[in-house]
């Protein structure tokens, strides 16, 4: 967080003056800042300008303001303003002129002159009505500042970063600035670096006055292929220092990078366990990037890696706790758009002379786990000690501590995102073993254990979080912080930042940083710069004999420094709170305050107290004598905010006041009514208004709140949607569907507002009673209840930026037989005729006649006959040949199944009789009864059995094998009645008999003949 320097601060102040009329005078003052603050001269708030008898002058740290052939009406007090991104600071120069008086007229007439001047130059200052707003890029990227100034005559605006200007930094091809009607000022860079990242200001300036806006860059690093490690044959001609020396490289123009001549690399030595510094001054324009590397890997900050840049300008690589794994070649390696350089320095991490059997390791585990880190010390009497960086471990509910043997376990319970750092055991003779416990979880980068800073600096602390829009607080020492010109709080995604601007010794304490169940700490040491804070004012009166105010008076301590700038803090309490509120401050030259009702959340009885602050501290308080009972008018508490939403979407404006109070809304200058694309609701003191379905032409609107003594605006910005449709795969674009059936059309929009036309065959749909339009969420559709043939065509839905298109074909439905519904069992005698008949769903539907899978055609013998919906064969004068399975098939349905059997059958004497069954398993045995009784097989019965098919076999039959025959299985059983007659006799077929589980088993129509 290098690129928040330190708030402006007075070195030296301006002497007091003395000239002789006629002669020149300088007032001097020393400032300094980081970023470089902007000085200016002013005399009764009227800023001085480098013209005419005043010229404006600087060195270094000096600015001097020179007053050529000074008279009477120049002499008084000037001010001396210093102003940066980071804060502000004043000093006042007096200047006495010796020589003849103005008359006294003169000199009134003077007074009312600059009085009307004063007011014209307020009018007419330069404002910001868009301010620049932070950003951050990835290296590489383009980025652009943007804001909208207001002043009459319109302002000159100048870009500085970190204080400088831009033409001493950049080279001209990397940056733009340029301005556009209306006030808008651009400052464009190319090609964003490292080095770019800082605070930039837009200062604007007119005759009148001048506005000063700032902003954060921040420019992300690109991850880069891993680089091969450099050869180190020769180093370059440039200083290194380690510890507190610093080297100077100077950047020229060189095609490659050097190389490293490894002999003649300086060495340096630490104890393990200790840190080790190394700074490196590097001066270059542009502005160098930094790289640090270790055996030719780049280093990133850490727990134990600190890369940063000091106060004094040198890049600094801090390694912490030192091991002996640390031990290697360190480069600080930089570079710019004329070259690159390098500086090398070799780091040896010496071991302990009494070594540890075995170290700690390093480990990682989770929030809310158990860690254990584990070592093992050279000798069981030898005790250990055990840190948290530089923080003594003590057991406790937190801590275990074990000892057995040689073996020293640390185990840390419950273990949170501080517990993450550098973890030491410590023999007495001061030998260490060092490990990190790195723990994964919610926040992903840390703060650091803690962080030390001077007294007028900014402390800066960054946090990392594992995913975006997460809800997170920060806090310090229990309070919760919240954004004010002191604390910077920022966020960038998944990096949150908070900033203590120009920090006091009273600043110290714990900053907590909060998400969810997860927080990190860091102790924050403000170091004093050794100077005593100020003392407590002293004679405070308060006068409470006024409507509803009261005015508050006070002297600043007599012995108290005037040359050190303070300021007083006045604080208020209402009686039964125990809290203090700050409530007004003012510069050590004002030493009255008067609080009125608008000043305080609600009605009560407030007292009040005064103290003294300057930059080396705080003096105590002195509280005020009385109470006074103080009304508040109406205030806004939550100010409208400007609202961006895309064409079509809802627009809701917000607004609470401190008291329930009825209000107006106009949009420009038409007052709202609810109803229609407006609804305005109150809630007590709170104030909504949604504009339904915004409009392109409502694009900058403002919107306005008035109530009693409350005004608000906001701007409503509406951009154009661009709506798409998601693409669709062939099959929902092109339906074949059957008439009767349910259509659904349908697609998704990418804006969940967007409107749709749908169009069949260029013509626009409106809903009826078979077709719905729906529209849910991203999804439109339209729904058609039953198709018919008119349905076909072309469907189209579109928006003003996209369409897609639908081709439904509806076809009539499949025939299907409707009678008989399952199959059926026919019954017929040899010589007659046989007749088979179907219904079909559709008279002109189509049928093929199959017998025993073979088609049937009309013969003779065989009529295939179509009357209506019925379909018709008639078998001519049956023979036995004319049994089998007849099937009448159509497009969707198959019915009448006429399946052969001979489960009853009359056979002639002396012929071959078979009997066969179908079993469901190969394996499975069966048995053969006849009458009840086993058969056995003999030379006039044989029993065979072919895979599925088993099989009863009379080669020739007489009259006594007549009778009822069963093939039986475990499961099931099937008969079969046979009656043996002469030959002279009438074969009839009779009624079939089966046992209820053969009757399970056939379902489908048996013919027997």
């Amino acid at each position: 967080m290098d690129i928040f320097g330190g708030a402006p601060r007075v070195l030296g102040y301006p002497r007091p003056v003395v000239a002789k009329c006629g002669t020149d005078a300088t007032l001097r003052c020393q400032i300094i800042g980081d970023p470089r603050p902007d000085v200016i001269w002013e005399r009764k708030n009227v800023q001085i300008l480098s013209e005419g008898r005043h010229m404006l002058k600087e060195e270094g740290k000096a600015y001097m303001l020179i007053i050529t052939g000074v008279t009477q009406q120049d002499a008084g007090q000037y001010i001396c303003k210093a102003r940066n991104n980071i804060g502000e600071t004043y000093a006042a120069a007096s200047l006495k002129v010796e020589g003849e008086n103005e008359p006294q007229e003169e000199a009134n007439s003077e007074h009312k002159k600059e009085d009307g001047e004063d007011m014209n130059k307020e009018n007419n200052k330069p404002r910001f009505l868009i301010k620049p707003l932070s950003l951050r890029v990835d290296r590489g990227e383009d980025v652009a500042f943007s804001c909208k100034i207001w002043g009459t005559p319109l302002p000159q605006v100048t870009w500085e970063k970190d204080g400088k200007k831009l033409n001493d930094i950049f080279e001209s091809s990397h940056f733009s600035v340029s301005n556009q009607d209306g006030g808008w000022f651009q400052l464009k860079i190319y090609r964003t670096r490292i080095p770019d990242k800082g605070v930039y200001t837009c200062k604007a300036i007119n005759c009148h006055g001048e506005v000063l806006a700032g902003a954060v860059l921040l420019v992300e690093p690109v991850p880069e292929r891993k680089e091969n490690i450099m050869s180190l044959d020769s180093l370059t001609n440039s200083q290194w220092s380690p510890k507190h020396r610093g080297g100077r490289l100077s950047l020229s123009r060189v095609t490659e990078e050097p190389p490293v001549n490894v002999s003649k690399v300086k060495k340096f030595a630490v104890a393990e366990g200790k840190h080790a510094k190394f700074r490196c001054l590097v001066t270059g324009k542009p502005k160098p990037e930094i790289i640090w590397k270790k055996d030719g890997i780049p280093l990133e900050p850490g727990r134990r890696h600190l890369i940063f840049e000091d106060r004094e300008g040198y890049y600094t690589l801090k390694v912490l706790y030192c091991k002996v794994q640390d031990t290697g070649l360190y480069v600080c390696a930089a570079s710019n758009a004329l070259g690159n350089t390098l500086s090398v320095v070799h780091l040896t991490v010496k071991g302990p002379a009494v070594q540890f059997r075995r170290p700690l390791k390093d480990i990682e585990v989770k929030e809310r786990d158990v860690a254990v880190l584990e070592c093992e010390v050279p000798d069981e009497s030898v005790p250990a000690a055990w840190y948290l960086e530089d923080q003594r471990l003590m057991p406790s509910s937190k801590y275990g501590m074990e000892q057995k043997g040689t073996k020293r376990r640390l185990t840390i319970h419950d273990v949170g995102t501080d517990d993450d750092g550098v973890y030491l055991c410590e023999m007495p003779d001061g030998a260490k073993s060092i490990a990190e416990l790195s723990v994964k979880g919610t926040i992903v980068r840390k703060l650091p254990r803690k962080l030390e800073v001077l007294e007028g600096e900014n402390a800066a602390f960054c946090v990392e979080v594992e995913d975006d829009d997460m809800e997170v607080h920060w806090f310090k020492d229990g309070l919760k912080l919240h954004e004010t010109h002191q604390t910077i709080l920022k966020s960038f995604g998944k990096t949150h930042i908070l900033v203590f601007v120009n920090v006091a010794y009273q600043d110290s304490g714990v900053v907590t940083f909060v998400t969810g169940r997860s927080k990190t700490s860091s102790r924050l040491k403000v170091k004093a710069m050794r100077h005593c804070p100020p003392i407590c004012p002293v004679g405070v009166k308060m006068d409470v004999d006024r409507p509803n105010s009261a005015l508050l008076t006070w002297v600043p301590a007599p012995n108290s420094q005037t040359s050190t700038r303070s300021i007083f803090v006045l604080e208020r309490q209402e009686v039964g709170s125990q809290e203090w509120q700050k409530c007004f401050t003012s510069e050590s030259s004002s030493t009255s305050a008067e609080v009125a009702g608008d000043s305080v959340p609600c009605e009560g009885d407030y007292r009040f107290r005064v103290c003294c602050i300057n930059k080396y501290g705080r003096s105590g308080h002195v509280e005020f004598p009385k109470v006074v009972h103080l009304v508040p008018g109406p205030k806004i508490r939550s100010r409208l905010q400007e609202r961006e939403v895309v064409e079509g979407e809802d627009a809701r404006f917000f607004i609470e006041l401190s008291a329930t109070m009825v209000g107006t809304w106009f949009l420009n200058s038409t007052q709202l009514q609810h109803g229609g694309r407006y609804s305005i609701q109150q809630e007590q003191t709170q104030h909504t208004l949604v504009i339904h379905e915004t409009r392109v032409a409502e694009n900058t609107a403002e919107v306005t709140f008035i109530a009693n003594g409350v005004r608000d605006s906001a701007v409503l910005k509406v951009k154009s949607a661009v709506v798409k449709f998601n693409p669709l795969s062939e099959l929902d674009r092109n339906k074949r569907v059957h008439m009767g059936d349910t259509v659904v059309l349908y697609c998704e929009v990418s804006h969940h507002f967007a409107k749709v036309f749908w169009l069949k065959d260029g013509q626009e749909l409106q809903p009826t009673e078979d077709l719905n339009i729906q529209s849910d969420g991203n999804m439109r559709r339209i729904v058609i209840q039953s198709a018919d043939a008119s349905h076909s065509g072309v469907y189209t839905c579109k928006t003003s930026w996209d369409v897609i298109d639908f081709n439904i074909d509806v076809e009539e439905p499949p025939v299907m037989i409707v009678e008989p519904k399952n199959d059926v069992v026919m019954k017929s005698y040899i010589s007659e005729d046989i007749h088979l008949q179907c219904e079909l769903s559709r008279s002109s539907g189509k049928v093929r006649w199959f017998k025993d899978e073979q088609e049937v055609e009309n013969s003779d013998k065989i009529q295939l006959i179509s009357e209506g919906p019925y379909r018709r064969l008639t078998i001519l004068c049956a023979s036995a040949e004319d049994g089998g399975e007849y099937v009448c098939e159509t497009d969707g349905d198959t019915y009448l199944k006429t399946p052969q059997t001979q489960l009853e059958l009359t056979h002639l004497a002396s012929e071959r009789l078979e009997l066969s069954c179908e079993i469901s398993q190969s394996d499975a045995h069966v048995h053969w009864y006849r009458d009840g009784l086993e058969v056995e097989e003999g030379p006039n019965l044989i029993l065979e059995a072919d895979r599925l098919h088993r099989r009863l076999v009379i080669p020739m039959t007489n009259m006594n094998d007549s009778g009822e025959y069963v093939c039986d299985t475990e499961d099931d059983s099937v008969a079969f009645f046979v009656t043996i007659i002469g030959k002279n006799e009438d074969i009839r077929v009779n009624e079939i008999h089966l046992t209820p589980t053969t009757r399970r088993w056939w379902q489908s129509l048996q013919l027997n003949l």
